[in-house]
């Protein structure tokens, strides 16, 4: 085959939609291989010289790296003045447990004071500020409505509004991009969990979200930042992308990642979701499942990830998804909530359930869910088209909004 034939048969192939991986030259399979995703961060080119001569304050935490180096020591190699770091929950360094308060610090590795967003204050202070000429927001989210990254960026936003200051935000890609799916949060449950009208999975990065946050007036007195997004490249919403660094220490292998929009809503249950464990998130169980599920695991006190978990020191019986076909997921883009419904019927003490009583690390299943009738759809029987029948319109309306923001298809 000529070579002008072979760019031809390309063309066609991409005009009908028609997707392939290879073709056939001569009897010799050509492979077209995928472009690898590169991240804000790396592109260098793109915003290094944007911060010259600058005092450059940044967000950041473990996922804000540059191959294997640090944003931060980066920008100091090339040197950028970066005056000072802020951290979000688990530190900048990523190493205080889920929940627990930070204090100011400063940094061992570089001498740079951090300032901590998740301990007396929950956003930079105009006396944070004034020093400052520029902001960089670079955090590694993973898609969830109760993942607490989506809310620090609206508090730096609000603060970048009201001091005047522009925020530089980084792209990172969502690794659940792919789905948005879960009820809309009913906003008269607003909480530490939950602060927007969205659904559970809201399919969106951070540079997308940001912009949503400006464009539905999200911030107070419908402020506007100003802000400047570099997109990551070779990126879609359909990307299988392996995050390189734990984004926090119980979402610490990337199948906890990908299983997190569902197994993140046990929290709300007498369900263990494996913490205290090494491998949270991808494991169900309780004691009282003992007998019914052959599979079982102890969760111990874990420091820098779980201190005093569910179900301490106790063996949990249940089920073992570290081995789950994600795949499965990714086809249907829905979230599973059959597990939630199994586990509900299979638990012998059904109003214990829900009972947040019991322990103070369940969470208020309602407030996680983003909705009341979640429970009682469970508790009263619905099947799992019931109760995804029952998100729309919210559901379908918020899709079509997201449109409106989206920087990748």
């Amino acid at each position: 085959m000529k070579i002008f034939q072979l760019i031809a048969l390309i063309v066609t192939l991409s005009i009908f939609g028609i997707k392939s991986n290879s073709i056939q030259k001569d009897n010799v399979s050509l492979v077209f291989k995928p472009k690898p995703v590169q991240t804000a961060a790396e592109q260098t080119n793109q915003y290094f010289p944007y911060l010259k001569h600058k005092r450059i304050a940044i967000l950041a935490n473990p996922t804000s790296i540059i191959g294997e180096k640090h944003l931060v020591d980066s920008l100091l190699a090339s040197g950028i003045n970066v005056v000072k770091v802020f951290g979000p929950e688990h530190g900048f360094r990523g190493n205080a447990s889920a929940g627990a308060k930070i204090s100011d610090e400063k940094d061992p590795n570089t001498g740079i004071k951090v300032i901590s967003l998740y301990g007396s204050k929950r956003k930079p202070s105009a006396d944070d500020l004034k020093d400052v000429d520029f902001m960089i927001f670079d955090i590694q989210d993973v898609g969830c409505r109760f993942y607490t990254y989506i809310n620090v960026l609206r508090d730096v936003m609000e603060a970048c509004a009201e001091n005047n200051k522009e925020l530089l935000i980084l792209d990172r890609p969502n690794p659940n991009g792919y789905l948005v799916d879960g009820p809309v949060l009913d906003m008269r449950l607003k909480s530490g969990v939950g602060k927007f009208p969205i659904p559970i999975a809201h399919g969106m990065t951070i540079g997308e979200f940001a912009q949503m946050i400006n464009g539905e007036g999200w911030l107070p007195n419908k402020m506007v930042c100003k802000i400047k997004i570099i997109p990551v490249k070779n990126y879609t919403h359909d990307t299988p992308y392996t995050l390189p660094v734990k984004p926090s220490p119980n979402l610490n292998t990337q199948q906890s990642v990908m299983l997190y929009p569902i197994t993140c809503l046990f929290e709300g249950t007498i369900i263990s979701q494996g913490r205290g464990t090494y491998f949270p998130f991808t494991v169900l169980g309780s004691p009282a499942l003992k007998g019914i599920y052959p599979f079982s695991f102890t969760p111990k006190s874990i420091k820098g990830m779980s201190e005093t978990p569910l179900h301490l020191n106790q063996e949990c019986f249940g089920i073992d998804f570290r081995n789950y076909d994600i795949e499965i997921l990714r086809k249907s883009k829905r979230i599973n909530i059959q597990w939630m419904i199994d586990f509900y019927q299979t638990y012998p003490f059904k109003d214990k359930f829900f009972d947040k009583t019991q322990s103070d690390q369940m969470l208020n299943i309602d407030v996680l869910v983003g909705n009341s009738e979640f429970r009682k759809q469970i508790i009263e029987g619905k099947s799992v088209k019931e109760i995804q029948d029952s998100w729309e319109p919210q559901l379908s309306e918020y899709k079509e909004m997201r449109k409106k923001y989206l920087i990748y298809r």
